[in-house]
């Protein structure tokens, strides 16, 4: 990959990351209401697998979406007026944290139940197919949704019609506060599980932009080729608490040694670790510019308008 496709891959992730540290302070400030669930430390997820699509292709994701949205295309200054709940922001105010949307990006939106969007994401694909676009859908989800029958449903309806879907699931070990080893058999490996299901499916680092990259872009070029639906297994791991700008550490359920853990390895710093020769002090100093820009922006933006409350519900006649 060249110096310049590192350098717009670091970029991406310096957004999601300075976005996200001010979203922490702004709900902390009560600025944004209702639930914010933060997604430092899984940025190299997002960057990775979205910049190996085309501009036309879909994106669907779950409640953790400022990255997935950042790294589409939506302008900062869009999504942090919408966490605002303002009018100006990528939903007009009425979807907040967990219900980003921005069609002109492909970004068909995100939701707060775990695994609702995954047979949304078969549906965009079939439409897809049945158009001849050549388009793809990429679906994120987190481990929990593995285990909803849902997942399992789509699966198979996506593998019976040979649909153009990439199934992104973020490891991040945990749903909520429960870890895997709880929750599925031990020695489980989701794309192990999903191999047997009969998806092309492959492990890799999250943590690794360059290599969710290089995994992303061979399953979207099989995926265009009809080879049909594939799986990504990406092991990550988010910073913060499961909602909100805090650390939890104290709450017993992981320890302080494995975020440390974690903690080392960080996902920007790797990747910056490719562009000794590059200075990266003005790039962090206009992003935190720009992050500072849709802060004020999303404070200056307007509040809905009680009479519009019945607008954009539902979609248009077809």
């Amino acid at each position: 990959m060249s110096e310049s496709n590192n350098l717009d891959l670091l970029r991406s992730m310096l957004l999601q990351r300075r976005f996200e540290e001010r979203c922490a302070e702004a709900y902390a400030l009560g600025k944004i209401g209702g639930f914010c669930h933060l997604y430092i430390g899984q940025e190299a997820v997002s960057t990775g697998s979205l910049s190996a699509l085309r501009p036309d292709d879909y994106v669907i994701t779950t409640y953790r979406d400022h990255g997935q949205a950042l790294a589409r295309g939506i302008p900062p200054r869009a999504v942090m007026a919408e966490l605002f709940g303002k009018v100006d922001g990528c939903s007009r105010g009425k979807g907040g944290s967990m219900h980003l949307v921005d069609e002109a990006a492909g970004f068909v939106g995100s939701t707060a139940i775990v695994g609702g969007t995954i047979p949304v994401g078969a549906g965009l694909a079939l439409a897809a197919k049945q158009r001849r676009t050549g388009q793809i859908v990429a679906i994120f989800f987190g481990d929990a949704a593995a285990e909803a029958g849902v997942f399992f449903e789509t699966v198979n309806f996506a593998l019976v019609r040979r649909l153009p879907v990439l199934f992104v699931c973020e490891n991040n070990l945990y749903s909520v506060y429960s870890p895997l080893s709880v929750r599925q058999p031990q020695a489980r490996r989701l794309f192990k599980m999903a191999e047997g299901l009969g998806l092309n499916a492959a492990h890799g680092d999250g943590n690794d932009v360059a290599a969710v990259h290089a995994l992303a872009r061979h399953a979207a070029a099989a995926l265009r080729a009809g080879k049909g639906p594939h799986f990504l297994e990406l092991s990550t791991y988010r910073w913060r608490e499961h909602c909100g700008p805090l650390y939890d550490n104290d709450l017993g359920y992981r320890t302080v040694a494995e975020y440390e853990e974690w903690r080392e390895r960080d996902p920007i710093p790797r990747a910056a670790s490719a562009l000794a020769s590059h200075e990266l002090a003005p790039m962090d100093a206009r992003i935190a510019a720009e992050v500072e820009e849709a802060f004020a922006f999303a404070e200056a933006s307007p509040f809905p308008a009680a009479d519009g409350a019945g607008a954009d519900v539902y979609a248009g006649g077809v």
